[in-house]
């Protein structure tokens, strides 16, 4: 992986070079107008220096054409790249059905990845060409920024809430991975790379590291031990909620609001029970903030996710 300083690393996905476009397009019209006011600004110096012969009776007192032009030009072009950009940071945030998860946690000073049949990395992110990849950030410590500048795709990740992000690279290469908010002593030190794959060979990869159980599987252990069977097995349970189909469903809550049940509403869930209470239930879901970690919770929030397949994500067919 280059390790040298570039201002602008050659772009590793679609989305990136529509971000490319919108950069290089700004920074041309800034400067044909820059040029083409300073021009003026020269010509109008030199017609009518002192001395010149320019004719100064009858000067102009209004110019109302010029003044609607130069009002409504800058305007409408403003709008414009508005739109355009507008357009592509929204898709930043769109991530497709059938993106691939990866759960990301970031802590001092290291990034640590896990994928859905529990392979690990550290600092390493491995992931096939032309398809989508859905990540789920989370910090461990203090806030972290993931930054893949040959994505041109940032996203700071904040304690206490899961952030996400997706990406998907068209072309293999190792791709740098660096922290972009200052997190510590070791700061300049959390770098990492990512790998992008052909399908195939990131098939043999992940399969090459399927000797433990997958994150799921985990996720489910974990539920167990902490007595979550008790309230949450029973589909008709009256003490708690239904968590098949969970994940993307709106839940209707005791204060009268909805809310989307995403990964942050999981983890809220369980960390602070008492801050979104399910309509037609009571408030006696116990706090697991000081019980179970980061890794720990996203191993339920994906076991919890494996109930809408009726199976174990991570598990052999």
């Amino acid at each position: 992986m280059n390790q040298g300083i570039t201002l602008l690393p050659p772009a590793a996905s679609a989305a990136a070079r529509s971000t490319d476009r919108l950069y290089l397009f700004l920074v041309g019209f800034s400067s044909l107008m820059a040029l083409a006011i300073v021009a003026v600004m020269v010509w109008f110096c030199y017609r009518y220096r002192k001395g010149s012969r320019a004719d100064r009776s009858n000067a102009p007192t209004h110019g109302r054409g010029l003044e609607a032009a130069w009002t409504i030009a800058p305007f409408l072009v403003f709008m414009y790249l508005f739109a355009w950009a507008a357009h592509d940071y929204s898709r930043q945030f769109q991530a497709p059905g059938d993106a691939l998860r990866v759960f990301v946690l970031a802590k001092q000073w290291m990034w640590k990845a896990e994928h859905s049949n529990g392979r690990r990395e550290i600092n390493e992110l491995h992931v096939p060409i032309n398809t989508p990849i859905k990540l789920v950030l989370a910090s461990q410590d203090v806030i972290h920024s993931f930054f893949v500048p040959a994505l041109r795709n940032k996203r700071d990740v904040v304690p206490g809430r899961y952030t996400v992000m997706w990406f998907q690279a068209d072309r293999t290469g190792e791709y740098m991975l660096l922290c972009a908010e200052y997190c510590g002593t070791n700061h300049a030190e959390m770098k990492g790379r990512i790998i992008a794959m052909e399908p195939q060979d990131y098939a043999r990869w992940l399969d090459g590291g399927a000797d433990h159980p997958g994150l799921a599987e985990r996720g489910y252990a974990i539920f167990r031990r902490n007595g979550c069977m008790g309230c949450h097995a029973a589909a008709s349970s009256v003490h708690a909620p239904e968590l098949s189909g969970l994940l993307g469903r709106r839940v209707h809550l005791a204060d009268g609001s909805v809310v989307v049940a995403d990964e942050t509403y999981v983890r809220d869930s369980m960390v602070e029970p008492q801050k979104a209470i399910v309509a037609g239930y009571d408030a006696i879901m116990p706090s697991f903030k000081d019980q179970l970690d980061e890794e720990e919770i996203m191993a339920v929030i994906e076991y919890i996710r494996s109930l809408d397949t009726g199976r174990l994500m991570g598990e052999r067919p």
